[in-house]
């Protein structure tokens, strides 16, 4: 006899079928065939193929493109309490595993590589900072939170509050209002403060969960900055797109001779140096408001290779495969440049962090930089994210970041 389900069916197409089956999470609006006008938004479901086979059980967004995210495909799951403490227990004990001694400053939750769709939360240090894009999630937070904490306190951790970054336009795709605030939870005194210290590979930075970029601070590089800072002996650096200036501080952390860090935001550079002075690095280093794709052929106009070492670390130049080509020709330029402005066996360290530009494309880019540019690229070291973003082979939005260190003659 067949066991009733406790979840609604929606039957999903054959091509839906086929990337659930791969193991794939998303299920999209014109996959799925049964109407969802009677069901709530952000309930369970479970998704069934056009001849009734059990695919998994996820989460509805009916504003959503993204129609169902899958939770599970074992159909023994029950969505409980117990469920929930598993997913969150076996995410935190990963990240002890893989980040270890950094596990003070790390992306304890990665959304889909975590099995929660659509939730972000990276700690700094003794606060949490929290971004939510799916409505089931969002539904589902006061248990998530409170778990999340009974876990970490359990484990000995300290955590003083949880911030809520939820000021991304990504919100409204999904029916859910914008906003921005500590998230208030019965038992706990949360504090005034959304600023708080982190270390990270030695260098001590000032984080802002309120104000800062993402939610607060740029984790995904953590161990790509390292990589820098070991090559960055006695080297007269130019950090571009500096930000925080955290790859620059990592390459005086490293012993080179002098850093130059731009950044077209005053704030930015304003940030970069206060972190420069708060790790009493402000001797070796000097700090400049330029726009990086005026700067570099404004350099090599003047003729004067004065840098050795170049790091590229710009935003993501594309968030769509619509504007991948513009994307491509502006990572092209960037990098054109600076291979033309570095000496023969000077160094370059370059990245994107955009899905939509994948490795291949991105690798294509640059031997089209390195010929065009008369160089030849000594390839030194490939690297991705770091592992608390981990990346899951059956799901291809997970993996984003590329980082590229290079000697060129």
């Amino acid at each position: 006899m067949k066991t009733e389900r406790p979840y609604p069916g929606l039957h999903i197409t054959k091509k839906g079928s086929r990337s659930a089956q791969s193991g794939h999470p998303w299920i999209y609006e014109e996959e799925v065939l049964t109407d969802q006008g009677g069901l709530e938004n952000g309930s369970l479901v479970d998704a069934v193929s056009e001849n009734g086979r059990y695919l998994g059980t996820g989460l509805l967004s009916k504003n959503s493109k993204i129609r169902i995210r899958l939770l599970s495909d074992n159909a023994n799951d029950r969505y409980d309490e117990a469920f929930w403490r598993r997913r969150i227990e076996y995410a935190w004990n990963y990240r002890k595993t893989v980040m270890r001694d950094d596990v003070c400053c790390c992306r304890i939750i990665y959304g889909e590589a975590d099995g929660f769709p659509g939730l972000t939360v990276d700690r700094f240090s003794d606060l949490l900072s929290v971004q939510c894009f799916s409505f089931g999630m969002e539904q589902r937070k006061e248990l998530l939170y409170h778990l999340l904490l009974d876990v970490l306190h359990k484990d000995g951790q300290t955590i003083r509050g949880i911030f809520e970054r939820n000021d991304n336009a990504l919100r409204e795709r999904e029916g859910l209002i914008k906003n921005k605030g500590w998230y208030y939870y019965e038992g706990e005194q949360t504090s005034d403060s959304a600023i708080t210290e982190i270390m990270e590979n030695g260098i001590r930075y000032l984080v802002d969960v309120e104000t800062g970029q993402k939610t607060g601070f740029f984790l995904d590089q953590k161990y790509n900055r390292l990589a820098v800072s070991k090559l960055s002996k006695g080297k007269t650096v130019l950090d571009c797109f500096t930000h925080t200036g955290s790859f620059a501080l990592n390459a005086v952390m490293g012993g080179a001779a002098h850093v130059t860090a731009v950044d077209i935001s005053d704030m930015a550079v304003q940030m970069a140096r206060e972190n420069a002075l708060h790790n009493g690095m402000q001797d070796r280093m000097d700090f400049m408001t330029a726009d990086v794709f005026e700067l570099l052929p404004e350099l090599a106009s003047k003729g004067q290779k004065r840098y050795d070492f170049i790091i590229l670390d710009p935003p993501a130049f594309t968030k769509s495969k619509k504007t991948a080509s513009n994307a491509q020709r502006g990572y092209k330029e960037i990098n054109y440049r600076a291979m033309k402005l570095l000496p023969r066996g000077g160094y370059l360290a370059t990245a994107s962090c955009s899905h939509f530009m994948p490795s291949e494309q991105f690798e294509m880019m640059l031997k089209s930089a390195a010929k065009d540019a008369g160089v030849s690229l000594r390839q030194i070291e490939v690297r991705q994210q770091a592992p608390d973003h981990p990346i899951l082979w059956n799901v291809p939005e997970t993996d984003y970041l590329k980082f590229y260190l290079f000697q060129v003659f």
